[in-house]
């Protein structure tokens, strides 16, 4: 009979060494924690309980890291970023933290000593539910980068108990539940019961005898600090990822009401504090909904700033006393996207109402120290805040935002008259509709930061000729472009062994996971027999791990000699997952039509779809609906189901993805032309050796030419083409290709079930009309769209050409590692250094 696990443990005597590298050290410290830092009963040591002693002896080295690097930073007094972002996606912290601390097949050896291996106990990590999609993920590649990189940064966010939600696929569609990450605990935080700082909400502004304001009344919440250590890959740097939770005191707890059986009432504010950090991005549809968004987005840039401010005058006490011309040579903060955009005129307030200073003071330094990264041009994502909410809940801040409007009006007249007539659209505050005053968040941002800046080539061009055009004549030097990058750490080298075992081996190096323009020397080898094979022998390894993972989430039983056709990120018409299906749909109705014979010709393929639709983005949801209706079809008909599937995978996080991009052979970026800021999923992709087809949108057009272009397929039409089209559109010159008719109605005919999909197929018909016209132009970009699949089929057939097309995209990634992209920030916007422990 086997022996227990408990039994194994006890075995192992405990020890504490939080800086062991041996690996019965580190089993000693394993069982340490597992004895004297307990959560569990001590009868029992399953896999749960064997995951969390060994992260909390993982976690061991990152506060040793942590603390050493705080105290270097603290000694040094380096200039430091602060990046402010109101999500994070994490993914699985202990693969990570192992491989950045290069202590992986020690734990692996650990763990063994307890009867684990070491992916088993991976796998009971949940996934921190701290974001939702390309901008939180990118934030968390960012940390890695800055860390990795030895750079004095930190990143600020908030604590969300219950994430964006954890997606469940029923007959009826998707359905949402609230994440259970932190049901229990998680082991890679500690709480910082020093770190907090009051948040006011509401109240009113005093104007003081000597002239100066102060905002009093209101509610007041305790922002506390939680941080999670961030280690740097191959260096002994470890930073922070600080999050705040909301919290009221025992003081605003109301005991005499308890008493008497008021219960709820006696603790209003303890709820309204937990509902702050409750759920990311909470719906917005009603008041209560818009000031809980807002309260969020100023909670994170309120404790954030103060926290800045602190660690500022805790390194050089004479700073208390007025030194604040140093503040924007020490300090950096970047705004990623809009939502912290209330950083501004809480620096102003901080440093007038609180430390003393005048308007031109303060300005000045918040100006030298705020920066901007705009993620979207959609109109939608640009945020306007009513003037009439953003008054009630920061009546201060509202007064400040004023100020700042007045005077860009100011300056343009005075100093750039022939652009007096654009001022209405590049004013902070519209009141064009009287009804509806707004505060335009991007706009405060363009006016109050010293840079701007895109995430792709083609994206800050944009910006640059059309969104924020007017300002560039104003300000021809504040805008950048910096691209967009990924962690080859977690995207490639921990993700894909397989794969990244090869390129070491024909590098003769692995230092391509910290300079991945080395990836480039994979170019001679491209033609390579044994290359080939290797390549096609770990690629194969990782679409079987692929297939066993779809058949355990759904069921369902894909062939790994298909050729894997992955889409999966957040479920937006912008990012057309609707052509992806639509095409899914036109194969199978001519498979159908098909003789046995012709079949067997045909380049049999598994279409694999996966994101999350928000909870109240109808189309978005019957697009969820759509791919899952269809696959249920599909894979149970007999006469196809050998050449064509069509998977939903559900719940798609960062560990998912893990999963699906090394397995990937072709991926799809299919965003309407000019609309997609950057992407980082076609990144990744392309790293693995995943061939994209795609149209010329976000950083799709320099993957392209990176890898080349015989090794990517392009279809559709082009940025400076949309508009034109829609206009077309409108004049009803558009002509629909035929077999983009046969699709829609193939659906239309209840081939797919009876459920009713007029509402999201009207969207694609008439010429203009909210909701109708085809605005994402799915149907003009159909027919190049089913022209680039036949090439891809065709590319499919010849193995060695495929191969080849493979190896080509991953050996020209080298340019999109996030180590590029955050070097460039350090230099060109925050002006900060390297500041290595020795």
């Amino acid at each position: 009979m086997p022996e227990s696990k408990c039994g194994a443990a006890e075995k192992v005597k405990p020890a504490a060494n939080p800086g062991a590298e041996k690996p019965a050290d580190i089993a000693g410290n394993i069982s340490y924690h597992a004895t004297y830092s307990p959560h569990f009963a001590p009868l029992d040591f399953g896999p749960e309980q064997a995951f969390y002693a060994t992260a909390e002896s993982v976690r061991d080295h990152l506060i040793q890291r942590w603390n050493e690097t705080y105290l270097h930073f603290h000694k040094t007094d380096p200039k430091q970023t602060y990046y402010l972002s109101m999500e994070y996606l994490q993914g699985r912290a202990l693969t990570n933290a192992v491989g950045n601390l290069g202590i992986t097949g020690a734990y692996a050896e650990a763990v063994k000593k307890f009867g684990y291996e070491l992916e088993a106990l991976v796998a009971e990590e949940k996934d921190a539910a701290l974001g939702n999609g390309g901008l939180g993920r990118l934030a968390s590649c960012f940390l890695d980068s800055m860390a990795t990189l030895n750079l004095p940064a930190w990143g600020y966010g908030l604590r969300y108990r219950y994430g964006l939600f954890k997606q469940r696929i029923s007959p009826e569609g998707q359905e949402e539940y609230a994440e259970d990450w932190l049901d229990k605990f998680t082991p890679w935080e500690i709480p910082r019961h020093d770190v907090v700082f009051p948040v006011r909400f509401f109240g009113h502004v005093e104007i003081l005898p000597d002239g100066t304001r102060k905002w009093v009344g209101g509610e007041v919440m305790k922002a506390l600090a939680y941080d999670v250590p961030i280690p740097g890959y191959k260096t002994k740097n470890a930073i922070s990822l600080r999050l705040w939770e909301a919290k009221a005191t025992a003081e605003d707890f109301n005991l005499f009401q308890f008493n008497d059986g008021q219960y709820e009432s006696s603790a209003q504010l303890h709820s309204r504090a937990q509902q702050i950090c409750a759920v990311l991005y909470p719906g917005d549809a009603t008041e209560e909904g818009k000031l809980l968004r807002l309260k969020q987005q100023f909670f994170l840039c309120s404790a954030s700033l103060q926290d800045m401010i602190a660690r500022f005058k805790e390194r050089k006490p004479d700073r208390a006393s007025g030194k604040w011309s140093e503040f924007p040579t020490k300090v950096a903060v970047q705004m990623n996207d809009t939502h912290p955009t209330l950083a501004i005129p809480e620096l102003m307030r901080l440093l007038m109402d609180e430390e003393g200073l005048g308007w031109d003071e303060a300005w000045d330094i918040t100006y030298r120290t705020v920066s901007y990264t705009n993620h979207t041009v959609l109109p939608e994502a640009l945020e306007k805040w009513s003037q009439i909410v953003m008054r009630k809940l920061l009546p201060r801040h509202m007064e400040i935002i004023e100020e700042i409007d007045k005077r860009f009006r100011e300056m343009v007249i005075s100093s750039h008259k022939e652009m007096e007539g654009k001022i209405d659209s590049m004013k902070v505050l519209d009141s064009s509709n009287p009804q509806k005053p707004v505060v335009r968040m991007a706009n405060l941002c363009v006016v109050s930061s010293h840079t701007v800046n895109g995430v792709a080539e083609l994206h800050s061009n944009i910006l640059k000729q059309e969104l924020f055009a007017d300002y560039v004549s104003i300000w021809p030097n504040k805008f950048q472009n910096k691209t967009n990058g990924i962690t080859p750490r977690r995207w490639l080298k921990f993700c894909n062994p397989e794969l990244s075992e090869i390129v070491t081996k024909w590098l003769k190096t692995d230092q391509w996971t910290s300079n991945l323009d080395l990836l480039t020397g994979l170019r001679k080898f491209a033609d390579d027999e044994k290359l080939h094979a290797e390549w096609a022998s770990a690629k194969l390894a990782s679409k079987k791990r692929l297939a066993k993972y779809v058949l355990d989430v759904t069921g369902v039983t894909i062939d790994p000699n298909s050729l894997f056709d992955i889409q999966i990120k957040r479920i937006h018409e912008y990012k057309r997952q609707l052509l992806n299906i639509l095409g899914a749909v036109y194969r199978y109705k001519k498979l159908k039509e098909m003789s046995a014979e012709e079949r067997q010709k045909v380049t049999p393929r598994t279409v694999m779809l996966g994101g999350k639709a928000f909870a109240t983005y109808t189309n978005a949801k019957r697009i969820v609906k759509l791919v899952n209706d269809v696959g249920a079809v599909v894979n149970n008909d007999p006469d196809v189901n050998k050449y064509l599937k069509v998977v939903f995978i559900p719940n798609y996080n960062v560990s998912v993805a893990e999963v699906l991009i090394p397995g990937s052979e072709l991926s799809q970026h299919i965003s309407t032309a000019g609309m997609e800021a950057s992407g980082t999923s076609n990144m990744k992709f392309s790293l693995n050796g995943c061939v994209i087809i795609g149209t010329l949108d976000g950083a799709n057009v320099e993957i392209r030419e990176e890898v080349g272009e015989d090794n990517f397929f392009l279809f559709g039409a082009k940025a400076d083409q949309i508009a034109g089209l829609r206009k077309d559109r409108e004049n009803g010159l558009f002509k629909p290709d035929p077999r983009f008719e046969e699709a829609k109605q193939l659906i239309r005919s209840g081939a797919f079930g009876t459920y009713d999909y007029e509402p999201l197929l009207d969207s694609l018909e008439g010429n203009s009309g909210f909701g109708r016209g085809d605005y994402f132009l799915v149907g003009y970009d159909f027919p190049s769209y089913i022209d680039a699949q036949s090439r891809v089929d065709e590319a499919y057939k010849d193995k060695k050409k495929w191969i080849k097309m493979s190896i080509l995209n991953t050996a020209g990634s080298g340019k999109f590692s996030s180590d590029r992209t955050i070097a460039q920030y350090a230099k060109e916007i925050w002006d900060i250094k390297p500041s290595p422990i020795a």
